[in-house]
């Protein structure tokens, strides 16, 4: 993907690995990130994790790695940025890997 001073580097979907999104998903505070995405797009900030005592720092490592994984996309809009699951690409990369992380109890 192309990058400006403001975007952060995703993988192209031909670059996606199955065991770099398992490791990804495996992190429960970073699968709820996933979920919390699965209805669709989200400002950064509103984002949540499940322990509110979970530094900013922590938060923003979670968001790297899903983000250098493949499944978020991570954009700018405005002064915040927008986060959004990768779905088309995975599910023609890994079909049904996300529904089945997803539905899982």
């Amino acid at each position: 993907m192309s990058e400006t001073p403001t975007d952060l580097p995703h993988p192209a979907k031909d670059e996606l690995r199955l065991e770099t999104v398992l490791f990804a998903l495996s992190d429960p505070a970073r699968l709820d990130i996933v979920r919390q995405l699965a209805d669709g797009p989200l400002e950064m900030a509103r984002c949540h994790l499940t322990d509110p005592d979970i530094p900013k720092s922590t938060k923003s490592h979670l968001m790297k790695v899903l983000r250098e994984a493949g499944i978020i996309l991570n954009l700018p809009k405005g002064r915040g940025r927008v986060l959004s699951i990768r779905r088309e690409e995975l599910d023609e990369r890994f079909p049904g890997l996300l529904d089945a992380v997803l539905n899982a109890p």
